[in-house]
């Protein structure tokens, strides 16, 4: 019983410690300029945001937050280099649904998002939005369905990647619906738009920014948003989940840090980037984007990538898709 209390009593002195050691990490953090990795090249989504956030983090907490473009294995790379990083905060990364993907598309990957990481906050989520071309007898989701039933296997639903997120909610869809359709990918939203348009096929998920010029100017006819309710950007547009209850698919993404990162310093940050998603301007700035702000507490982050890991891996391998 004695050497029970002991080890009691250290464990206690050591997690007084520990909270000692934390808190000095979060008083001094940051004394230096910080990275943010991002695993896709400049100009897209991801890098945009992290952009607009890093620049807000410099200015509240007074030193740098610099944005490293690291592309490469659909961001396997990016992750594996904060993965690998000191846990001291001054390595942060984007971690988003491409990874959540990546862990049921890839079976050899040396990590594991859901462990290996330590969740910070969220940034954006964006929906995904279903159309189809104008020359398609249909006007909303009930129609689609039914015109892909009469003709079972000669629709077309393109995605902007194999194994995106585009396609795998497309998967979803047919699943959910009972249809069958022709899976065409592509290398990316702009030439599965092009051909889209051009009606070389005929319906296809795509983000909801790169597309929703082309649905206001009439080249695409939107029928539903992914999202679990409707977006301020379309709003007159339903969200799949009114006719298809619980189906959600959105492209998100937050901040991650190294697993052993001090708990003060993850608080620290997640309060800052919460304070700067709460701001008018960024709300608007992000609406701008097609996409709204992701206020999250470290551990909903980390629930929201476990709980989506689960869910995509389920219709990654049910559809047996495959990483190119």
């Amino acid at each position: 019983m004695m050497h029970s209390r002991r080890n009691v009593f250290h464990l206690a002195a050591g997690a007084a410690f520990l909270s000692a050691s934390d808190l000095g990490w979060g008083q001094t953090y940051p004394a230096r300029p910080v990275r943010i990795i991002v695993g896709f090249s400049a100009g897209g989504t991801q890098d945009i945001v992290s952009r607009l956030i890093g620049q807000s983090l410099s200015e509240r907490l007074g030193q740098q937050f610099i944005i490293e473009n690291r592309p490469g294995a659909n961001s396997n790379l990016a992750i594996e280099t904060v993965v690998r990083a000191p846990a001291d905060g001054y390595t942060l990364g984007v971690l988003g649904i491409a990874n959540v993907l990546n862990a049921a598309l890839f079976e050899k990957l040396s990590f594991d998002v859901r462990s290996d990481l330590a969740p910070v906050a969220g940034l954006n989520s964006s929906p995904l939005v279903l159309e189809v071309h104008p020359a398609v007898p249909v006007n909303n989701v009930p129609e689609l369905i039914a015109h892909a039933k009469a003709n079972p296997g000669k629709m077309t639903i393109a995605s902007y990647g194999a194994g995106s997120i585009s396609h795998v909610a497309a998967e979803l869809f047919k699943a959910a619906t009972g249809i069958h359709a022709l899976h065409v990918p592509y290398r990316g939203s702009a030439p599965m738009l092009t051909d889209l348009i051009g009606g070389q096929v005929q319906c296809a998920f795509d983000n909801l920014p790169a597309s929703v010029e082309h649905i206001k100017a009439g080249r695409l006819r939107a029928l539903a948003v992914t999202t679990a309710s409707r977006s301020e950007v379309l709003p007159s547009i339903p969200s799949l989940r009114e006719l298809l209850p619980g189906y959600e698919a959105s492209a998100f993404f937050g901040l991650a840090a190294p697993k052993a990162t001090p708990l003060a310093v993850v608080g620290k940050l997640n309060e800052a980037v919460n304070a700067i998603l709460a701001d008018p301007k960024m709300v608007a700035r992000l609406a701008e984007l097609g996409g709204a702000p992701l206020v999250l507490s470290p551990a909903t982050f980390g629930k929201l990538i476990v709980d989506e890991t689960e869910k995509w891996g389920k219709v990654i391998r049910a559809a047996n898709i495959k990483a190119e």
